[in-house]
């Protein structure tokens, strides 16, 4: 048998659970929030991600105004033509030459209008800064990174410093904010992928080719970077930490990895943990 209760406990009970459920809405954190309004886009760190960005919405704008006109002539069809009790079944028509050339066009049209706007965004994002401020070799490895810092001027220009980790010690890509950086990327065995998600950007990291981005850090701050590649066993613990800082704690930084020996370019990822002192785990090779 079953408890009935009084319909007015019930309304009160409801209220009850829609008064706890507030607070609990109400805590979602302003990042959760912005994350709402920029469509799932994290706040950009870099001066290249405002471009992606603003593609990212267009591309949304565009859908939605699409959605918009074809859902509106669903419901047009299916309300001013419906079937009424008196009517008879309308002509069926088994073809409409302007309907299905427009049906052809308009997809067509959409579709320039995209890649136009895709590829002159991607030039603008890959552009190559002349005379970068900074140059670092990224070295994706099998299943960590090394970060090499090509004879900074930050540090005296002719030393390279560098920092590797493992699955088990993520290592720090350390930025300076307001200056222009040339990343260049290398593989010592698969093909990985560089992603800073806020940098709304990422780009393979393949073995045999040089692939290199340019960029401004615009934001100070802790930021996750991982790789978006299956590269192998431990494809997921490939992570690593980026932190754009001021001019000075950059070039400190620096200093420091040259005082602790952390010499010379280093491109391959089980040398670079054998001169830091980290031993590779099973699987890891050079």
């Amino acid at each position: 048998m079953s408890l009935q209760l009084p319909k007015r406990v019930r309304r009160v009970g409801l209220f009850v659970v829609l008064a706890a459920c507030v607070p609990a809405l109400s805590s979602c954190s302003a990042i959760a929030n912005q994350h709402v309004t920029r469509l799932g886009m994290p706040v950009g760190a870099t001066d290249r991600a405002p471009l992606m960005y603003h593609l990212w919405i267009g591309a949304w704008i565009a859908a939605i105004l699409v959605g918009i006109l074809v859902w509106g002539l669903i419901f047009y069809a299916a309300i001013h033509f419906r079937r009424r009790s008196d009517d008879e079944v309308p002509v069926q028509i088994r073809y409409h030459l302007p309907i299905e050339i427009l049906h052809t066009v308009a997809p067509i049209i959409m579709v320039v209008v995209f890649f136009f706007f895709t590829v002159k965004t991607q030039d603008a994002v890959l552009a190559n800064v002349k005379s970068p401020d900074h140059t670092i070799t990224v070295v994706g490895q099998q299943w960590s990174w090394t970060f090499n810092y090509v004879k900074d001027d930050a540090l005296d220009g002719q030393t390279t410093v560098y920092t590797s980790g493992t699955p088990a010690h993520q290592p720090t890509l350390v930025l300076p904010v307001g200056q222009t950086v040339q990343v260049n990327l290398r593989s010592p065995d698969v093909i990985h992928s560089f992603w800073v998600p806020a940098f709304l950007f990422k780009m393979d990291v393949i073995p045999g080719r040089h692939n290199h981005f340019s960029f401004t850090p615009t934001r100070v701050g802790s930021y996750a970077g991982r790789c978006a590649e299956l590269c192998g066993v431990y494809h997921s613990r490939m992570l690593f930490n980026v932190k754009i800082v001021p001019q000075a704690k950059y070039a400190a930084y620096l200093q420091h990895l040259q005082a602790i020996g952390n010499t010379g370019l280093v491109l391959g990822g089980a040398q670079g943990q054998k001169n830091a002192g980290i031993m590779p785990t099973n699987g890891e090779t050079e």
